[in-house]
């Protein structure tokens, strides 16, 4: 019978956050695929877990995955761990879930910490609708199609980033989005738990004269849908109405229908814009 791989979510800080179920599981399992395992050693340590581990990380996802899938194909069970939350998020561990998929080996997650979900709920804005976009980019080019992306984003936001890079991203998300809510959320579950709620523009002011301290989860106020129909309303305004018309023309939309989506756009009834149309 081939075996499985059990994803094991492991706390992000505080200790009791480890579920009573992962400790069992990375005790039964037959290999422990640790994407650090000079950390993993020190919780397997602390909760008296003996079983052999192995490293994998985001150098060796692929080769290693390889490798992993066919301890499973021979029968071994795998338990998934990162050095802190839940694997696959985020994560390498996604390469190997994939690829469990296409062998056909079955996968099962216990489900723990995550600090983007933690972040959320301690943040004060809304976690209805929500997107998670985890580390900017390193590439310039992506990283301002992304942050293009987040500034039509109605949804809240969730990033994370390095202190060392808090400054810089904070200038970015000023720049591209403007300065909307944000709470800022650090050492999650830890002895100094820090929630901040603020804005860009003043977390920005605060860490240009104190040095950001900790892995920082930044979770951002998603455009309102207001603001959103009130931007669009004021693109259309700046256009004629022939301008609005011919833009729907080149939809392939015929003149009757774009009256009336010009019509809507500008806030008018359609006779107003018929009537237009007609005088010139």
């Amino acid at each position: 019978m081939q075996g499985m791989l059990y994803l094991c979510a492991t706390p992000i800080g505080n200790l009791g956050d480890m579920t009573p179920r992962v400790i069992e599981t990375l005790r039964e399992v037959d290999l422990i695929a640790a994407e650090d395992t000079r950390n993993s050693i020190k919780l397997l340590n602390h909760f008296e877990i003996r079983t052999s581990m192995t490293s994998y990380h985001e150098y060796n996802k692929v080769e290693k995955a390889d490798y992993l899938v066919e301890q499973m194909r021979q029968g071994k069970n795998v338990a998934l761990i990162t050095d802190a939350g839940t694997p696959a998020v985020s994560d390498p561990g996604e390469v190997l879930v994939a690829k469990c998929h296409e062998a056909g080996i079955k996968v099962t997650s216990l489900p723990g910490a995550a600090a983007c979900i933690t972040a959320l709920t301690l943040s004060g804005l809304s976690t209805r609708r929500f997107c998670f976009e985890a580390f900017l980019p390193a590439d310039k080019k992506e990283k301002t199609a992304v942050l293009e992306e987040l500034r039509e984003e109605s949804r809240t936001i969730i990033l994370y980033e390095a202190p060392h890079h808090l400054v810089r991203t904070l200038e970015e998300l000023l720049e591209a989005l403007g300065s909307r809510r944000l709470t800022l959320c650090r050492e999650l579950t830890k002895k100094f738990e820090t929630v901040l709620p603020t804005t860009i523009a003043d977390a920005l002011a605060l860490y240009e004269t104190e040095e950001p301290r900790g892995e920082y989860v930044l979770v951002i106020e998603g455009k309102s849908l207001q603001q959103k129909k009130e931007e669009r309303q004021a693109a259309w305004q700046s256009m004629s109405i022939e301008e609005h018309m011919a833009y729907y023309g080149k939809e392939g939309i015929d003149e009757k229908n774009a009256m009336k989506q010009v019509a809507k756009d500008r806030g008018v009834s359609k006779r107003e814009i018929y009537q237009y149309l007609l005088s010139k």
